[in-house]
């Protein structure tokens, strides 16, 4: 039964997990356990197809073994299990790639619902880096990896949003020197981790929290980005994964009456793609994807 409690002067909210739906129920934990730190899991199936998926249920739980758990739970809507825990299932190996404020946009790509035999390095513009003693690539960008063994799965249920706990025993951590000081002791200020909140927030341990909201369709990806955007020397990792968003690419159309409308014709002929690159970052820092496809595309007036 859901109540409200007045304790001497305030009020407190007091909720059964059965007296509201699972999913309601999730948002609240999911908005109250935080920071939570997210493990960027990447498996393959037996056949050797690679996965890479975000969980921000994880933490680490003692060293002596070193063990790190996190839960690819059941989908709260049809009970469906990952393809991380089918993954573990077969081949008892996953590489754990610590998340910062470099990667966190292409993160945020990685955690949409493509489907069998995608590569989501790939749409996530990530790149595959060996690993030493296991299958599973590491993520190069980055700054930590943990190469691991699965010792044990626990499942809690079958219903929707019921937990799968993955039991990792580390067998070595990559760590980059960027981010360490000179005693081997890692510098947390140039770590620059990030935290899942709940709903679309996160947190940046050097900044405070911001919002990005979680793709609601897989989108075209880093890997469908014309090679004049993909490779450019401005635009970084989080602006080729803010654009790689998109469904589909503006139409032609659109992209004119956009020139039209801002009177860009004479000042895109004159620019070189670099200043257009870099006008176009800072629509990206508004968040104004649209306006800035319109603008890196605008130079040639084509649809891809």
């Amino acid at each position: 039964m859901v109540i409200f409690v007045k304790i001497k002067s305030f009020y407190m909210f007091s909720v059964e997990p059965g007296d509201v739906s699972t999913k309601k129920f999730y948002g609240l934990v999911a908005s109250s356990v935080v920071p939570r730190p997210i493990a960027l899991a990447s498996t393959l199936n037996k056949e050797g197809v690679v996965n890479l998926s975000p969980f921000s249920c994880f933490n680490f739980f003692g060293v002596n073994p070193a063990i790190l758990v996190f839960s690819p739970m059941r989908k709260i809507s049809n009970t469906e299990t990952k393809h991380t825990l089918h993954n573990v299932e077969e081949t008892k190996e996953v590489v754990i790639n610590v998340v910062n404020h470099d990667i966190v946009e292409q993160t945020s790509l990685a955690s949409a619902g493509y489907g069998d035999g995608v590569n989501e390095f790939e749409k996530a513009g990530l790149t595959m880096l060996e690993s030493d003693l296991v299958k599973p690539k590491r993520v190069a960008e980055s700054p930590i990896h943990y190469e691991c063994k699965v010792n044990d799965i626990i499942y809690t249920g079958k219903g929707g949003g019921a937990p799968n706990l993955v039991i990792c025993e580390v067998l070595k951590m990559h760590i980059k020197e960027e981010v360490m000081f000179a005693d081997n002791k890692i510098d947390q200020a140039k770590l620059d981790p990030v935290g899942r909140m709940g709903g679309s927030w996160y947190t940046r341990a050097n900044e405070g929290m911001f919002l990005r909201p979680k793709p609601t369709v897989p989108g075209i990806g880093v890997d469908q980005l014309p090679p004049v955007i993909k490779n450019s020397s401005i635009l970084t990792g989080n602006d080729l994964g803010k654009l790689a968003g998109i469904v589909e690419f503006p139409k032609s159309e659109s992209i004119g009456r956009f020139i039209e409308e801002k009177d860009l014709e004479e000042f895109i002929a004159d620019s070189s793609v670099e200043k257009i690159h870099a006008i176009a970052q800072e629509y990206l820092k508004k968040d104004d994807v649209e306006g800035a496809w319109h603008l890196l595309l605008a130079k040639t007036l084509k649809t891809i």
